[in-house]
Order: C-alpha cells, then sequence, then structure tokens
C-alpha cells in the first residue's frame, strides 16, 4: 500500500523492520518535495553524481537512464531511482533558471495553456558577446524567435570597450532600438523597454560601434519576451 500521489509506503500492522519502510518513504519525499533538477538536457549520466541530485530524463538518454524519458532521476548513495511525474508536479530547472510543469504528458515552461497545446511563455534568454569590429550579433535563445512579441532587452557591459566610444543595442535596420549611445565602462547598463513590438521572423539583437570599431570589449544581453505555441491538435 502506499500513498496515492507520492507513493510512499505505509508501515502495516506488525510489520518487521518498520525503519526500511519508513527510510524508503524519506527518501521519496527528499527526491520529490520542492523539486529542483539540475538539467533536462543531460543524455548520458553523470559519471560522479552527488548524493541527492536529480535530474529530468530527456528524450535520447543512454546507459542507465535509457527508456526513462521525463521521469524524475534521483542519485541515492549509489544507485539511481526513476519516478514517473503526475499531473501537475513542478520542478526548477537549475540551468535554465525556469520552473516546468508536468501536463498533457511532458514537461513544459509555459505560463498558461489549452488541452491541445496552445500555450504562452515568458522568455528571458540570456548571451555575451565578444565586442570587434563594426557590430555583433546575438546567435541562439538570444535571437528574437518568429512571432515573438518583445518587451525589452537589458545590456550591462561585462568588460570595458576599447575602440569604440559608445554603442547601440537594437537589430538591422533600427540599431539604437533597446538603446543607444551606451556606456563602454565596465559595469555600465540599461534597460531598453519598448511598446510590445511583434516580429515576423527569427531576428539577432545587434550591439554597434560608435565613433571607431569595438577592439575589444564584452556585452551581456538579456532578452524579454511573450513567445506563443499554436495548438499541436
Amino acid at each position: 500500500m502506499t500513498t496515492p500521489n507520492l507513493g510512499l509506503p505505509f508501515i502495516v500492522q506488525g510489520q518487521a523492520q518498520k525503519e526500511v519502510t519508513h527510510n524508503e518513504a524519506l527518501i521519496r519525499l527528499d527526491a520529490l518535495v520542492h523539486g529542483s533538477v539540475r538539467s533536462r538536457t543531460l543524455t548520458t549520466p553523470p559519471g560522479s553524481p552527488a548524493n541527492g541530485e536529480r535530474w529530468i530524463v530527456p528524450t535520447g538518454a543512454t546507459g542507465a537512464w535509457a527508456g526513462q524519458t521525463g521521469r524524475i532521476v534521483h542519485w541515492n548513495t549509489n544507485a539511481w531511482a526513476f519516478y514517473v511525474p503526475v499531473l501537475g508536479w513542478r520542478y526548477h530547472v537549475e540551468d535554465e533558471r525556469i520552473t516546468v510543469v508536468w501536463t498533457d504528458g511532458e514537461w513544459r515552461d509555459r505560463l498558461v495553456g489549452t488541452p491541445n497545446g496552445g500555450a504562452l511563455r515568458l522568455v528571458a534568454a540570456e548571451q555575451e558577446l565578444v565586442l570587434t569590429g563594426a557590430f555583433v550579433e546575438t546567435t541562439g535563445a538570444a535571437v528574437i524567435a518568429d512571432r515573438m512579441i518583445v518587451l525589452a532587452v537589458a545590456s550591462r557591459t561585462t568588460l570595458a570597450i576599447t575602440g569604440a566610444a559608445s554603442y547601440n543595442v537594437g537589430i538591422a535596420g533600427n540599431t539604437s532600438q533597446f538603446g543607444g549611445s551606451l556606456g563602454v565602462a565596465l559595469g555600465s547598463n540599461n534597460v531598453g523597454v519598448i511598446g510590445p513590438t511583434a516580429f515576423y521572423a527569427n531576428t539577432p539583437i545587434r550591439v554597434t560601434a560608435n565613433g571607431a570599431n569595438f577592439t575589444a570589449g564584452r556585452v551581456r544581453l538579456v532578452l524579454y519576451a511573450l513567445a506563443f505555441t499554436s495548438p499541436t491538435g
């Protein structure tokens, strides 16, 4: 007999070695309550996990995690334990700094959603750019995606900039959309708030040099936006 949601084992009347059942319940509680996982993208089990560490098993996992897609995996002293998620379970994903919820048969990071897969997400994507030449653009997750609504782009000078007298943050064709004539000194920062603006193609964020080309320096950018998913059925 176990509890319906977390599967905690009951101690039955007259049971011998009650401490075994009790300790099993404590381990399960430790694994599942106030959940935080290291990652949800690691496909190869780590070779030397720390006791108590947890992950969400992604598609394509290998080794001891093979065939466990979507489950919470917990390292307890010297063995892996796998837990099947239940509707509504939430976990903080440490490497992404987001919270995901188990719904509709998968882990989702949406704010709200519909029964057929429609979803609204709040995005905060960060990238540090090494500055060189006339301009540098973001790549990967820090590119404004097609059909996103952008709210702001924040910037911070993380390594003093040389060559340029100042810099702009924007996009091709509007190079100061998120801030113009920004400071080259270490620690200079800005939050480029704009009226919610929709983008209809993948659009890199551009950092442009003013006065002369960049010869050195770094700028960290954070894109804040709303992202939408159409229904899947």
